[in-house]
């Protein structure tokens, strides 16, 4: 079991907001345990000279295979946060995107990997139904801006 750690300063970030049927496809958060304590929506780092649509483009490329169309406006979300007992600190910038196959909105889960090579686990989730199990939305503050209706 791989065991992370947030970066020791400001990361920016972009994220996917992919929603079919009501539901967010997001990966799992694990803590040290293995529990999941949170599911966050796709995405990564935002590379030194890259603009926050390549990052986005590249890293759907580079963990699901696949391209997408940005469907909607930027939100941006000034995280700070905790994981295992270390502050971490993100600006996160997030869109609405669709997948350009369709065929993974047929797909309940999927098992991808990082560009480390530690594998991680994707399904679609229901916002609403997250904090009943006691799994968290990242980043905090997401929850409030998401569709409340399926798309």
């Amino acid at each position: 079991m791989s065991v992370w750690r947030p970066a020791g300063g400001i990361r920016v970030k972009v994220i996917g907001l992919v929603i079919h049927a009501g539901r967010l496809l997001a990966a799992e958060v694990t803590a040290d345990d293995g529990r999941v304590k949170g599911v966050r929506p796709l995405g990564g780092s935002v590379m030194f000279g890259e603009t926050r649509e390549a990052a986005l483009r590249r890293e759907f490329r580079e963990e699901v295979g696949c391209e997408i169309a940005i469907a909607g406006e930027w939100l941006v979300f000034d995280n700070i946060y905790e994981h295992e007992g270390t502050a971490g600190h993100e600006v996160v910038f997030a869109a609405p995107v669709d997948l350009l196959d369709r065929g993974l909105y047929r797909r309940p889960e999927m098992h991808l990997r990082e560009d480390d090579g530690t594998p991680f686990r994707a399904a679609w989730f229901a916002p609403a139904e997250l904090a009943a199990a006691g799994i968290a939305l990242y980043p905090e503050g997401l929850e409030a801006v998401l569709p409340e209706t399926p798309c």
